[in-house]
């Protein structure tokens, strides 16, 4: 009986937690701070407190972020080469 109460002490806690820090990282977007990384800790503390629209949201916004990365850098690595590859005859 302790541990089931004590589960669901320890899951009220994150998600108070993390709805703070969620909020905190909203406000954060306006004011001075870290606004977004503080965004990604809040899901990423809802979502470890098995709020389902939370790790859906987090998951989401890391999948835009791999995109973005693969844009950037394949946009980088489609320019043409100034030196011939090493291997070619010249």
């Amino acid at each position: 009986m302790w541990i089931k109460t004590l589960r669901q002490a320890q899951k009220a806690i994150k998600i108070v937690f993390g709805f703070t820090v969620l909020l905190a990282g909203i406000i954060m977007l306006v004011t001075p701070g870290p606004g977004w990384p503080t965004i990604f800790a809040g899901l990423a503390i809802l979502a470890a407190a098995e709020i389902v629209w939370a790790r859906r949201l987090l998951n989401h916004l890391k999948a835009q972020g791999v995109r973005l990365r693969d844009a950037i850098f394949s946009s980088n690595s489609s320019k043409k080469p100034s030196e011939p590859p090493a291997d070619s005859p010249t």
